[in-house]
């Protein structure tokens, strides 16, 4: 079976997102950014070989805030995430960004693969509500 490149699942990432409605741009030639559209939420995607990689920003929050407390609940097995999982990202200025990722593997861009895109995207969307929800009060109110 022949391999697909990036750059043309990139373009079939980006009309199937589209076509669900989503407000996608082409960042660069391997990146999207998503946006739904009713919400204003958006997030990233990253095509690194078959490895869809999407990311969103949760909050930005200075960096003392994110205590033992609010650590403990992010990496809790229990917390209400399980298809998502967190990354912290310092910006330089003192404050951390509290990302949520998630990713896929693309085989053949069939039926498959659509519905896991779909699935990530959806579940990267539910999550962020809910971790804004889990650790949000504990960040601004520190």
């Amino acid at each position: 079976m022949p391999q697909t490149t990036a750059v043309a699942n990139i373009g079939q990432i980006h009309a199937l997102l589209a076509a669900k409605r989503y407000s996608v741009t082409d960042v660069a030639e391997n990146i999207l950014r998503i946006e739904e559209v009713e919400s204003g939420i958006s997030l990233s995607a990253v095509l690194e070989g078959e490895i869809l990689f999407l990311s969103l920003v949760c909050l930005v929050t200075p960096a003392d805030h994110l205590t033992p407390a609010v650590m403990h609940k992010m990496l809790a097995a229990d917390n209400g995430i399980s298809t998502s999982h967190f990354q912290l990202y310092e910006n330089g200025d003192g404050n951390v960004a509290v990302t949520l990722n998630n990713f896929c593997k693309l085989q053949e861009m069939g039926p498959d693969d659509e519905d896991d895109i779909l699935s990530c995207v959806s579940f990267l969307l539910a999550d962020v509500l809910h971790a804004k929800e889990l650790i949000g009060a504990d960040l601004h109110a520190a």
